[in-house]
Parts: structure tokens; sequence; C-alpha cells
């Protein structure tokens, strides 16, 4: 595996663990030559995904792109990585099984939006205010409302705090 920090072609797994979900391993890793660390996850992959765009074009699924998406959405939040990770592995399992290898972006969007809806309030209104395409604040206010009517005993501090 190449060090991303010097890139040198050679590292050294220092420590190997399944995740919690059993899904993937874990690797922590060392390059030799600059000592850098870093953690890699090897994951099985059940079937190549294509993704129809709403265009009608079609692309290969890009895990990657899904993890960056979901991290710009987590920036600054405190959510475990391995949270994270689990649920980015649930995300394309559910993908892979959905279909024989054909999903939609919007499939991929409402199932991203479902993971950060358990995973983080703050992220789940930050996706979909880029996945919808809000244009207005009210945008804002109205996807607020709409998880206050989901669940009116919950507590949305994080997403309305309280007056004063």
């Amino acid at each position: 595996m190449r060090c991303p920090y010097c890139g040198s072609p050679d590292s050294q797994v220092k420590d190997s663990r399944p995740t919690d979900d059993s899904t993937s391993i874990r690797r922590r890793r060392v390059c030799p030559d600059c000592g850098g660390r870093f953690t890699t996850f090897e994951r099985v992959q059940l079937r190549e995904l294509v993704v129809l765009k709403r265009s009608g074009k079609r692309i290969p699924f890009e895990r990657e792109k899904l993890e960056r998406s979901v991290a710009i959405a987590l920036r600054k939040r405190d959510v475990d990585p391995e949270r994270v990770e689990r649920m980015l592995n649930g995300v394309v399992r559910q993908l892979e099984n959905m279909s024989e290898g054909e999903v939609t972006s919007q499939q991929i969007g409402e199932l991203a939006m479902e993971g950060l809806k358990r995973l983080d309030l703050i992220a789940y209104v930050r996706f979909a205010s880029v996945y919808k395409n809000f244009s207005e604040a009210s945008d804002f206010g109205a996807i607020v409302d709409e998880l206050k009517g989901e669940d009116p005993d919950r507590q949305i501090a994080e997403i309305d705090p309280p007056a004063g």
C-alpha cells in the first residue's frame, strides 16, 4: 500500500483486526521511509455497481465519492469514525442487494440521508441541503419541522437550540 504522506510504494502492517460489524478488516500501517502512520480498510465487494445518473448517463459506483460527501456533512461533528464506517458499509450493502448492479443516484442519496439521520441530525440537514438543492432559508426550516414532526418527544436541541 502506497504511503499517503511520502508516496513510498511500500508500507508495513502493524495491526489488523475486524471492524465492529465484521464487514471489513482495519489495518494500521507504518511507512518505513517517513515513519508516517495511517489506517486502511479492506472490504468485500459483492458486485460491481453502476450508477444511473439523472441525465441518463451510467458511471461506475465510487464508494470514495460517497465517503467524501458524508465526510463533508460530518465536518466538525463529533461522530465516532467507526460508526461512520458502519453506516457507509450498510449503505453499500443495501445498494449491492437492491438490484442486478445498477442503482440510481437518487437511491444512493436517500440511503445516505437515512444513515446520516440516525448518526447525526446536523450532518443529515447539511447533506439534505445539498442533495435536495435547497435554494432558500425556509427550506432548512421545513426539514427541521419535518424532523420535529417525526418524533415530537425527541430532543432536537442540536438543530434547534433553546431561545435565550
